[in-house]
C-alpha cells in the first residue's frame, strides 16, 4: 500500500462494516420507566433514546411511556395496554422486560397479580425500589402545605402529560415507603416461576468514586444515612432482586441517559447493550 493509498484510507475513515453489530434476541426488548419527571426532559420520553440504540443492533425494542405520577396498580394498567400493542405489532411469544425504578414494581405487579407471566420471559430490574426507599418517607415527612402544593402540580403534570393517564403522587409516594413494600406490596407480589428475573443497583455520590447530579446530592446523603450505599433514590440493598448481576457505577438520573453537570464515564446506551447481550447468551 502506497503512502497516498493509506493517507486516503485514514482521511475517509471506511471500515468494511461501519454498521452497528447485531444482537440476536429471541424476544423484543420492552424498556420500563420509573416515576418522575424524565419524560419531559428528552424527546421521545423516558428511554426512548435508549430503545431506539438498541433497535440499530436490530432489537425489536420499545419504551412506552406511562403515568409519571401515580400508584403501581394504575401504571399497570397502562402498562398491560402498551404489552398488548407490542405483542400485536411483533407477533412475539413473549417479552424480555427492562424496567427502571419504580417501573419493576410495576412489572412484578403486572406478571404476579395482573397474570401476564405467560407473556414474559424475563423481567430485569435498575435500581427498583423492592425493599421500598427512605426517601419516599422524607418526602411525606414535608410541611402538609408543601406536600399538598407539591402532590397537586405532580398530579396535574401525570394527567396532562398523557392523555389516558392519571395523577395521584400521595399514594404513589405511599407505595414506595419500606413499611408498604416490605409488608404489603412483596407478600401479595411474589415471583413467578415462570419468569427469570435478574436485577442491577446503582451507586454513586457518597462513600464511593462516582460522582452524582448536584440536585441529588441531598438526597443521596439523606438515604445514605437511613439506608447506606444508594444511586441518589434507591438504596443498593433494596435494589436486589432474584438474580443480582451487579452494582452499576451511576446515579438514577445517569440510569436513564440523564446526564448532570458533572463528567460521569457511564455510557447507557453501552449498557443496555450488554444487558441485551447477556439475555441473548442465555437464551431470550
Amino acid at each position: 500500500m502506497s503512502f497516498r493509498d493509506d493517507a486516503i484510507r485514514r482521511w475517509v475513515g471506511l471500515q468494511p462494516f461501519p454498521e452497528p453489530s447485531l444482537i440476536h434476541l429471541r424476544y423484543p426488548v420492552v424498556l420500563m420507566h420509573g416515576f418522575g419527571l424524565a419524560a419531559a426532559a428528552r424527546r421521545g420520553g423516558h428511554l426512548h433514546a435508549e430503545a431506539m440504540h438498541l433497535r440499530a443492533h436490530g432489537i425489536w425494542a420499545y419504551a412506552p411511556n406511562v403515568a409519571s405520577y401515580t400508584t403501581v396498580s394504575a401504571r399497570s394498567a397502562l402498562w398491560k395496554q402498551r404489552f398488548e400493542h407490542i405483542l400485536n405489532e411483533t407477533k412475539a411469544e413473549k417479552l424480555n422486560l427492562i424496567a427502571h425504578s419504580m417501573g419493576g414494581l410495576d412489572a412484578r405487579h403486572l406478571i404476579s397479580v395482573l397474570n401476564l407471566h405467560p407473556r414474559v420471559a424475563t423481567l430485569t430490574t435498575i435500581s427498583t425500589p423492592h425493599y421500598g426507599t427512605p426517601l419516599a418517607n422524607l418526602m411525606l415527612e414535608q410541611p402538609e402545605g408543601l406536600l399538598q402544593s407539591l402532590a397537586a402540580f405532580a398530579d396535574y403534570v401525570s394527567s396532562t402529560a398523557l392523555e389516558d393517564a392519571s395523577g395521584n403522587l400521595m399514594q404513589a409516594l405511599e407505595e414506595l415507603t419500606p413499611e408498604h413494600v416490605c409488608t404489603s406490596f412483596n407478600p401479595a407480589v411474589p415471583n413467578h416461576p415462570d419468569v427469570v428475573y435478574w436485577s442491577y443497583a446503582g451507586a454513586a455520590g457518597k462513600d464511593t468514586d462516582t460522582p452524582i447530579n448536584p440536585f441529588l446530592r441531598y438526597f443521596n446523603t439523606v438515604v445514605y444515612q437511613r439506608a447506606g450505599l444508594n444511586d441518589g433514590f434507591v438504596p443498593v440493598d433494596s435494589a436486589r432482586w432474584g438474580t443480582f448481576q451487579g452494582t452499576i457505577p451511576a446515579d438514577h438520573a445517569q440510569q436513564v441517559g440523564l446526564q448532570g453537570i458533572q463528567s460521569s464515564d457511564f455510557d447507557t446506551h453501552a449498557f443496555y447493550c450488554e444487558l441485551s447481550h447477556r439475555l441473548a447468551d442465555a437464551g431470550f
